[in-house]
C-alpha cells in the first residue's frame, strides 16, 4: 500500500460536473473562457445541477425560485444578529447555514425533488447571510432581497442598500462563474465525504464551508489582500517580495497542485481589476498586483491562481477583505451541491485506509507500574 500524502495524484471518485485537462478547466464540457464572456452564472448554476444549459423558460422559471427562496427565517436572522461583532464571516456563515436545517420541513429527505429544491434554497440564502453579516457588523440592519436585480445584483443591492451599479453587478457576476466548481478541490470533497455517509444537505454544504474557511484554501484571498496593503506601494513590491522569499515566507495566490501553466481562471480576474482600477482611477492596486505576478515569475516561474487577482478586484467593488471567502462560498455553493446529487446518485461510502506509523509491539502496562 503506497502513501500519497495529501491524497496528491490520487483519483479518488468519478464525476461528469466539471474536468481540468491539460491545463483547461471546463463545466459539464464548456470551457470557462466561454462561460465567463457569455453565461450569467443563473446559467452555471443551472448547467452544474442539470448537466446542461437551460432553456429560456427554465432560466425564467429558475431566476423566479431563487427571488423567492432568498428570504431568510426570522429565527436564522435573529440568530445573526446575536453572533459577537468581531466574530469571523465564515464561522457566522458555518454556523447560519447549519442553523438554516431546523427551519427546513425536508432537511433530512434525500430524494431527487427535495435534494434540487435545497440546493436552489441554499444558493439562494447565502448571498443573504452575507450581505446581513456584512451591514449588522457596520451597524446597519440588514437589507431585504430584491430578486429583480438578478442573483449578482441581488446581493450587490443587500450589500449596499442602493441600487447596483452595472460595472459592479459584471464583475461580481463573472467571479461567481469563475469559483462554482472546480473538480475535486478540497471542500467539494469534505462535502462528498458527508454526503456519502447519507447525511443530509445541509450538513454537506456545512462541512464544505468549514473546509473552505481555511487559508489554504477559500482564505487564500484574504491573505493576499493583506498582503498588498503591507506592501502598500508599487516601489515597495520587490523589496518585500524578496525578503518574504529569502524568509521562505509563502506567497498566496500563486501556484496551484493541478496547473503547471497557469490557473485559466485567473486572466479573467487579472483583467477585471484592470478595468475597476480604471474605472475607480486608482490603479494602485492593479500595479501591486502585476508588479508581484511579474517577480514572482521570473523569480519562482510561479504564476498567479484564482485568489490572486480577486483580492485587488473586491478591493476595488469596496468589499471588505473579511468578506472575500464568504463571497466565494456564495459562488461555490452551486458547485457544492452539484456533487452532492452527483454522490446521493450514485453513493458509496468513503473510507480510505492509513498507513500506520506509529510504535508497535507495546504492552498495557498497569497504573500503579507507571
Amino acid at each position: 500500500m503506497s502513501v500519497a500524502k495529501g491524497l496528491e495524484g490520487v483519483v479518488a471518485l468519478t464525476s461528469k460536473i466539471s474536468s481540468i485537462v491539460d491545463g483547461v478547466l471546463t463545466y459539464r464540457g464548456i470551457n470557462i473562457d466561454e462561460l465567463a464572456e457569455q453565461a450569467n452564472f443563473e446559467e452555471v448554476m443551472f448547467l452544474l445541477w442539470n448537466g446542461r444549459l437551460p432553456k429560456k423558460n427554465e432560466l425564467e422559471e429558475l431566476k423566479k425560485d431563487l427571488g423567492s427562496q432568498a428570504e431568510l427565517p426570522q429565527g436564522v436572522l435573529e440568530q445573526l444578529k446575536s453572533y459577537p461583532k468581531d466574530i469571523h464571516p465564515m464561522a457566522a456563515l458555518r454556523t447560519s447555514v447549519s442553523a438554516l436545517a431546523m427551519y427546513d420541513p425536508e432537511a433530512d429527505d434525500n430524494r431527487g425533488e427535495a435534494n434540487i429544491r435545497k440546493a436552489i434554497s441554499l444558493t439562494a440564502k447565502l448571498p443573504t447571510i452575507v450581505a446581513a453579516l456584512f451591514r449588522l457588523s457596520k451597524g446597519l440592519e440588514p437589507v431585504s432581497p430584491r430578486p429583480e436585480y438578478g442573483y449578482a445584483g441581488n446581493f450587490v443591492y443587500m450589500l449596499h442598500g442602493e441600487e447596483p451599479e452595472k460595472t459592479a453587478v459584471k464583475a461580481i457576476d463573472k467571479a461567481f462563474i469563475l469559483h462554482a466548481d472546480h473538480e475535486l478541490n478540497a471542500s467539494t470533497f469534505a462535502a462528498r465525504v458527508t454526503t456519502a455517509t447519507l447525511s443530509d444537505m445541509y450538513s454537506a454544504v456545512t462541512t464544505a464551508i468549514g473546509t473552505l474557511k481555511g487559508p489554504l484554501h477559500g482564505g487564500a484571498n484574504e491573505r493576499v489582500m493583506a498582503m498588498l496593503e503591507e506592501i502598500g506601494t508599487t516601489d515597495r513590491v520587490e523589496e518585500t517580495i524578496q525578503r518574504k522569499l529569502e524568509n521562505k515566507e509563502k506567497i498566496m495566490g500563486f501556484g496551484h497542485r493541478v496547473y503547471k501553466d497557469g490557473d485559466p481562471r485567473a486572466k479573467h480576474l487579472r483583467e477585471m481589476s484592470r478595468q475597476l482600477a480604471d474605472t475607480t482611477g486608482d490603479r494602485t492596486w492593479y500595479q501591486m498586483s502585476v508588479a508581484i505576478e511579474d517577480l514572482m515569475d521570473r523569480k519562482k516561474g510561479l504564476k498567479p491562481n484564482v485568489d490572486f487577482y480577486s483580492a485587488s478586484t473586491y478591493h476595488y467593488l469596496g468589499i471588505p477583505r473579511k468578506l472575500f471567502t464568504p463571497i466565494f462560498a456564495i459562488s461555490r455553493v452551486s458547485g457544492w451541491t452539484a456533487h452532492i446529487l452527483e454522490q446521493y446518485a450514485d453513493n458509496r461510502l468513503i473510507r480510505p485506509r492509513a498507513e500506520y506509523t506509529g510504535p508497535v509491539n507495546q504492552s498495557y502496562i498497569p497504573v500503579e507500574k507507571r
